[in-house]
């Protein structure tokens, strides 16, 4: 069964308000008999502000009557207008990983700069005087801010992630997907090497000495 939004507030003002049984407001608002006998006696934790369930379009007054006239009775929540759901803005993000955001914003920074504030702030959830702040250091952690994927962090899915980068690198007339040159230094070393050895060889065979047979086959050789 639906609750109240504030159940301790509504049992609060229910016990001040009608004359319903404790079993009965405890059933509707999801409580413990013992809580609502705390609430009754002010020995709860924090004195309560009642909370009007009908003003606040949760249940009738005519249904209130009803449970005062037949102790044995339950009351039955209406539906009350939809909660409008946040659509915009930065996300929300648990406790346990906002201390992970700084790493996760450098390492967006440092690997695609191309990605405006507005959208960092939109995929990590932050502000962008945060952003601002690490960018140019003036951050009072930076010393302590190590770049880390904001997707391994837990602060977004690689999905939002790529889009978020096409889109940045669209906007900015380049292409999302440049081609991988971190292996071309060592590639291109390999290759002399293997030259080398060749040219080694081959003066070898003409000194009539004989030349090792290679550990791996020579790319090169026709």
């Amino acid at each position: 069964m639906a609750l109240p939004l504030m159940p301790h507030a509504t049992a609060s003002w229910l016990v001040d308000n009608t004359a319903l049984s404790f079993e009965q407001i405890a059933e509707f608002c999801g409580l413990h008999i013992l809580e609502v006998q705390a609430i009754a006696d002010d020995t709860a934790t924090t004195k309560l502000t009642g909370r009007d369930p009908v003003r606040a379009h949760e249940v009738t007054m005519e249904e209130i009557e009803k449970g005062q006239k037949d102790p044995d009775y339950r009351l039955q929540m209406i539906k009350g207008p939809d909660q409008v759901r946040r659509t915009k803005g930065p996300r929300y993000t648990p406790v346990s990983k906002r201390q992970d955001k700084p790493d996760g914003i450098a390492w967006i920074i440092r690997n695609h700069p191309e990605i405006t504030d507005g959208q960092i702030s939109l995929l990590i959830g932050t502000t962008r005087t945060t952003i601002a702040a690490i960018r140019d250091r003036s951050h009072w952690n930076i010393a302590n801010i190590t770049p880390k994927d904001p997707v391994t962090l837990g602060l977004t899915s690689q999905r939002e992630l790529d889009a978020a980068v096409a889109k940045a690198a669209k906007a900015a007339g380049i292409d999302a997907s440049p081609t991988d040159t971190r292996l071309d230094g060592d590639r291109e070393a390999l290759i002399a090497s293997l030259r080398a050895e060749r040219e080694q060889a081959a003066r070898d065979a003409e000194a009539g000495i004989e030349a090792p047979k290679p550990l791996f086959d020579d790319p090169f050789r026709r």
